[in-house]
């Protein structure tokens, strides 16, 4: 992908409160992408620089400017502290994209009251190099203009899903927001299993992990759906068949990993009722 002139998308400044793990993500990808750092300020009550030319505040101390995109990059448990200091900073003119976990968009709009527009998003860790999967949701009202400018900054991350309903919201997030641990576990397992049958650990693990990476991208280039893809490999009779039939159990992969994503998803109703309750 070309890298797109500086300023060419970019909203006229982007505000951080908070930077973890996540929102360090999407921003070190969008400094990759052309995003001039002095359009960037990110407050952190450790005051730790994050990247050269963007500034770092320990709290905001004057009103944002018209114009700005703020990203609510805190843990969720921290919401009311956050909102406590910056709400009253957060004004008309102001878009405010939340990416908290369990978070709904009516309490993110009752912490920031004044901001023109709320919407959520829920990126995956591989937006860090431009594969990720960003679900968002805006409040009703959201404006044609910031719907554009969310679509077009989350776009540089990777794929862009917006959901009709908040509803499921914690389904995608399970799927999409969670998936990458999930995968990580599984290139383990593949390993490990190939270590029990005697392969040398190292040499499993490497395996295990460019047989993964090259069925993703082979996955992701293909005209047909990665299920035809593995009957494909299946020859009757032959070691992938006899592999994919225990995988194929009624109690095996499948079963397995709806359970996973069901414990992922109700655990957002959780977290949900935490926030709640700290706020």
């Amino acid at each position: 992908m070309a890298k797109p002139e500086s300023g060419q998308h970019w909203p006229s400044h982007i505000l951080l409160l908070g930077c973890g793990n996540m929102a360090g993500a999407m921003l070190a990808r969008w400094l990759d992408e052309g995003l001039p750092p002095e359009r960037v300020t990110v407050v952190r009550p450790s005051g730790k620089a994050v990247a050269p030319g963007v500034a770092v505040l320990t709290q905001l101390s004057a009103p944002v400017a018209p114009g700005t995109l703020v990203l609510l990059g805190c843990k969720p448990q921290q919401l009311a502290t956050v909102s406590d200091q910056a709400a009253g900073y957060v004004g008309q003119g102001a878009v405010l994209m939340s990416i908290l976990a369990g978070v709904p968009i009516a309490r993110i709009r009752a912490a920031f009251p004044d901001a023109t527009s709320i919407l959520r998003c829920m990126p995956n860790l591989p937006v860090r190099i431009g594969k990720g999967v960003s679900i968002l949701k805006a409040e009703d009202g959201a404006s044609a203009d910031d719907l554009a400018l969310t679509t077009s900054l989350c776009a540089s991350l990777g794929l862009v899903e917006w959901l009709d309903d908040e509803a499921l919201f914690d389904a995608a997030t399970a799927l999409a927001g969670c998936g990458p641990a999930f995968v990580y576990r599984f290139i383990d397992a593949l390993a490990a299993a190939g270590a029990q049958l005697g392969l040398d650990p190292a040499a499993a693990a490497r395996m295990a992990l460019a047989t993964v990476e090259g069925a993703a991208v082979s996955a992701a280039m293909a005209d047909r759906p990665p299920a035809d893809l593995a009957d494909a490999v299946a020859s009757k009779g032959g070691m992938t068949r006899e592999g994919l039939d225990v995988l194929d159990r009624t109690e095996g992969l499948q079963a397995l990993v709806g359970e996973t994503l069901r414990a992922a998803c109700d655990r957002g109703a959780v977290l949900a009722a935490l926030s709640g309750k700290a706020s």
